[in-house]
């Protein structure tokens, strides 16, 4: 699965998840519900980039 960066330098990882903001690991970025966020930053899924 492809991980997807934002502006601020978090990775999101589908290995990893989010845990602390209800994501499984295993969850691919475009499983990721609508209004997740960047838990750094508090950017939106559409300023990610795939790395």
């Amino acid at each position: 699965m492809d991980k997807y960066e934002c502006p601020c330098g978090y990775v999101y990882d589908p290995e990893v998840g989010d845990i602390e903001n209800g994501v499984q690991p295993g969850t691919a970025f475009a499983d990721l519900p609508e209004d997740w966020v960047c838990p750094l930053c508090g950017a939106e899924k559409e300023f990610f980039e795939k790395v």
